[in-house]
């Protein structure tokens, strides 16, 4: 019995960080997810950990112990809502597009997220999931929060870091390289489409006759969806980039938990 006592906060503290993962990493904390599965493979990966990890640093069941679970929690909440930020520059690449050929206006919802989400980004998004899928990504989801434990042990300096500023100005800097990616995702469309938009512009100068409302909205349609088809092979270039970043920002935000990894400038 003296065992068990001192195995259930250890244990705890593991299930804590693993399932508050599971709620905010992308496509496993999905609607279409069952809730059963996500909490038995949480218990699951938790066993693992616990059993690797056994009992070398017996923790007490004391005040201190509910500051523990909110640190463990929100280790795993920063790697899940990392990941999902990036995840997220897809829909919004998706957006853009959808502003400059005209599909703003025409939302429809995400079952993946429950969210009203754009036509383009809603489809570059379920390619982006087949193709992570297709590359094991969610194995390498699962392996980085178990590696996490090698990284950030159960005493780390989470506290310590947030006071200091490392962690928010790491997301700062992730929150930029999203848009930065998301403009990337969109800037073929958005710049032939601009051009297009100049040139009807001229058009109107020119001819005054002519209806710019009646000729413009199926022509960027069709030059939209004509340069979708154009750029379609290129999507699995800049997705495999997309999700090395991923990875590469939650190994760089472990350093930083860990105190391994120097802020970047």
């Amino acid at each position: 019995m003296t065992l068990v006592f001192q195995a259930i906060p250890i244990f705890l503290l593991i299930f804590c960080r693993i399932t508050s993962f599971f709620v905010v990493v992308p496509i496993l904390s999905s609607k279409n997810v069952p809730m059963m599965f996500k909490i038995g493979l949480s218990v699951f990966i938790s066993f693992l950990i616990f059993a690797s990890m056994g009992l070398d640093k017996p923790i007490p069941m004391d005040g201190e112990y509910v500051l523990l679970i909110i640190r463990e929690m929100l280790i795993g909440i920063l790697l899940g809502f990392l990941a999902y930020i990036f995840f997220t520059a897809v829909q919004i690449a998706g957006s853009f597009m959808d502003m400059q050929i005209g599909f703003s206006m025409a939302s429809v919802i995400d079952p993946l997220t429950g969210t009203s989400s754009p036509m383009l980004g809603n489809l570059k998004y379920m390619i982006a999931v087949l193709l992570f899928l297709s590359f094991d990504g969610h194995h390498y989801l699962i392996r980085a929060i178990m590696d996490s434990y090698k990284w950030v042990p159960l005493d780390n300096q989470l506290f310590t870091r947030i006071y200091n500023g490392q962690i928010s100005d790491f997301l700062f800097h992730s929150f930029g390289k999203m848009f930065y990616l998301s403009f990337q995702l969109a800037a073929p469309v958005i710049a032939a489409l601009f051009l297009t938009d100049l040139g009807l512009g001229l058009l109107t100068r020119v001819a005054p006759q002519f209806n710019i409302f009646v000729i413009g909205a199926p022509l960027k349609m069709i030059l939209g969806f004509f340069l979708l088809v154009v750029l379609f092979p290129e999507l699995i270039s800049q997705f495999q980039y997309l999700f090395s970043t991923i990875f590469d920002s939650m190994e760089k935000l472990l350093g930083l938990i860990s105190g391994t990894q120097q802020p970047s400038p």
